[in-house]
Formats: structure tokens, C-alpha cells, sequence
């Protein structure tokens, strides 16, 4: 497979992202990461960030490749997990920075998936006021969304990514072939986002997702699709992100399903549903609130959740969890202005529209319809 290269153009901060697999001649591709940062004018230290399980598959290679290329590489280590995305762990990031002296010049890379990177690239945009940083996302999470745009952060224990800054990265590096080691459950999860990018602005890629006989696993897709499935999120993404780079307007699309998404997350600890399924079951809400309001019609609403229970995921509100703590959790998502909560809604397969004009009782009516089915 050919790599593929998707510029995303800022006035002040452009980048790439390289898509480029492990097959063929060019050997393992994580190991060619340290010259292409040398390409980029990057040079001397390199503290790389990653966690236990996705070390001990991809870290030698990356480090392998960086000290041929002339880097004093470092590796630090940081527990997985949703719960560990905080900012005790940023400071955890802080103090290997200062062990291992990084300088204005250094790099910190991400290895990972969508938390590793949060955190890292958090960490990059205030440490020393901001040094360079690269993702290199071990996830299909973070490859169709959360490597790309350079929202950085960490949860705050009133709700999901209050704490961040938008700071670019240098370079996004996508390997298809590492999801290979990627947990079952953990590849499902990240097909909401897919199925999002489908729903919000590419009808096209839900189209090519609702003719696939099988999808809730990484070998159901060959590696053309599965290339085509990664060029596509990232070009959608790349998009918006060039017109709106910090979430004043358009760019507040992609949060589609992720209002009562990160609302679920945090009202069960962050410990019951994987992000991807907690986004799943608040696009199902969203389509179903659009549905009442006449927004778009029945038949796509229930096109929409064919394809996310297709995916093996989870398109029921769950029972028993009250009404006041949905409602804290929603008061203090990131798109609240001037107190009223605001929500993405599809206007049909392939459009979707930021409004402000969705009443509680809609909200609650839609659960409520949801956690009946279930």
C-alpha cells in the first residue's frame, strides 16, 4: 500500500498526516519515524510517552529508528486508562521532562492512543510554554480522530476534557498495521467515530460502511479498505479543522453523539462504557432527539442505529442512572453558551447542524424512549 500524505493547512501551525503501513519492503514503518522528524528540522532530545501494553510491541522500533536518526531518545511510561487522564499524570510527564532535560528544541511524541496523546500533547503546549510534539496513534480511535486537530487535555472530576489547549502537533504518523494488536472490543468502540464522520459529513464513507458484510473487527477489513476507511476520517477531519481550527462554529460538528457521550462517561466513572461505545449510544440519542424535532427523518434514525448495532456496539440508554446527575454532567459540557446546553444533530445522512433550540424535556423524552427499548 502506498503512503498516503493529507496536509492539514493552518495559518500558523500546518502539519501532515502520513499514512503509511509496515508491509512491504520499507520494513516496520515506526522505525522510519526518527528521519522524518529530521526532515522536519526536528533535532536533539526526544522523551517519548507511551503505556505498558503498547510498549512492548511498537516502542523498540520507534526508538530504534530515532537513535539512527540522531535523537537522544527517551522512553517514559504511564498507566492506560480514560481514569488516569488527568492532571496528575500530566505532571507525571513534567517530572520525566525535567529528569531528562528537555529543551525548547526537544520533541515529546506520543505514542498511543487517543488518552496517551491528549495528555502528551497537553503536556507539549505548556511545558517550557510550548515545545514540538508528534503523534503516533496505536489506536483506530485516535488515528480517525483524536490524533488529528490538536485539541490536547485532561478530564477534570466534574467532566470529560475541561482542562486543555488546541496546540498542533508537528506530525501525525498512522500505521494501519499496529492495529493489529489492538483489543477487540477497543477497534468496535472506535467505529462510533467512523460511523460520526458518515453521519455529520460523509455520506459516502456510511454508505461504504452499510454495504460491508461484517465490521466490528480489524480483520474484517482488508487493508485497501481499511486504508480508504483511515484516508477518508482523516480528510473529514483535516477539513474542519482547516475552517475552524478552535472550535468558534463548524468545527463543533465532529462533537456530534459526544454530548450525552461524555455525559455517560462521567455520570459511570468512566469505568463502565469505552468512549467510543458512550459516543455510540449519544448518537443514537441525538438521532433520536432530531427524529421528535422533524429534523430528519425516521428511516435515516433508524439507518443510523442498524449500523451502529451492526458494529457490535451499544445503542441503548441504560437503565437506572438518575436524571439530576445526566443533567450536572450536561451543564458542564465545553459547548454550554450562556446556559443553555447545545447539541449536534443530524439534518440528514451526511449533514449535521450545532443548535442551541433542544429543550431538557427533549433530552429526557429521548432517553427515556431509549432506556425503554432496552
Amino acid at each position: 500500500m502506498d503512503p498516503c500524505l493529507i496536509p492539514v493547512k493552518l495559518p500558523h501551525s500546518s502539519y501532515d498526516i502520513l499514512i503509511q503501513s509496515s508491509a512491504g519492503p520499507s520494513g516496520h514503518s515506526l522505525s522510519q519515524v526518527g528521519s522524518q522528524l529530521r526532515a522536519l528540522g526536528l533535532a536533539g532530545k526526544v522523551l517519548v510517552v507511551s503505556h505498558p501494553g503498547i510498549a512492548k510491541h511498537f516502542a523498540e522500533k520507534l526508538m530504534q529508528g530515532l537513535q539512527q536518526a540522531g535523537f537522544a531518545a527517551h522512553l517514559f511510561l504511564l498507566p492506560a486508562g480514560e481514569r488516569y487522564k488527568t492532571l496528575r499524570s500530566v505532571a507525571k510527564i513534567y517530572d520525566a521532562a525535567l529528569s531528562f532535560g528537555l529543551e525548547r528544541s526537544s520533541t515529546l511524541v506520543a505514542l498511543g492512543g487517543g488518552v496517551i496523546g491528549d495528555m502528551v500533547g497537553f503536556a507539549a503546549a505548556t511545558w517550557l510554554r510550548g515545545i514540538p510534539w508528534v503523534q503516533v496513534p496505536t489506536s483506530l480511535l485516535a488515528m480517525v480522530d483524536a490524533a488529528i486537530g490538536g485539541k490536547t487535555g485532561v478530564n477534570h472530576p466534574g467532566g470529560k476534557n475541561l482542562i486543555g489547549a488546541f496546540y498542533q502537533p508537528r506530525l501525525v504518523w498512522i500505521d494501519p498495521t499496529v492495529l493489529q494488536t489492538l483489543p477487540r472490543r477497543e477497534f468496535t468502540s472506535a467505529l462510533a467515530e467512523v460511523i460520526k464522520y458518515g453521519v455529520i459529513q460523509a455520506a459516502d464513507l456510511f454508505e461504504f460502511l452499510e454495504d460491508r458484510p461484517r465490521l466490528s473487527r480489524y480483520a474484517d477489513f482488508a487493508p485497501a479498505d481499511l486504508h480508504y476507511l483511515l484516508r477518508r476520517c482523516a480528510e473529514c477531519k483535516a477539513w474542519v479543522v482547516q475552517q475552524d481550527e478552535r472550535e468558534g462554529g463548524l468545527r463543533a460538528i465532529l462533537n456530534y453523539g459526544h454530548t450525552l457521550g461524555h455525559a455517560l462517561e462521567t455520570v459511570t466513572g468512566y469505568r463502565r462504557y469505552l468512549h467510543g461505545e458512550a459516543v455510540a449510544i449519544g448518537m443514537v440519542a441525538a438521532g433520536e432527539i432530531a427524529r421528535s424535532l422533524g429534523w430528519w427523518s425516521a428511516a435515516e434514525a433508524e439507518r443510523q442505529r442498524r449500523l451502529i448495532e451492526r458494529a457490535g456496539l451499544p445503542s441503548h440508554w441504560p437503565a437506572g442512572i438518575p436524571w439530576e446527575a445526566v443533567l450536572q454532567a450536561l451543564q458542564a459540557d465545553k459547548k454550554v453558551k450562556q446556559g443553555r446546553i447545545r447539541f449536534v444533530l443530524p439534518r440528514r445522512i451526511g449533514q449535521a447542524e450545532l443548535t442551541d433550540q433542544v429543550e431538557l424535556a427533549d433530552v429526557q423524552a429521548a432517553l427515556a424512549a431509549m432506556t425503554a427499548t432496552s
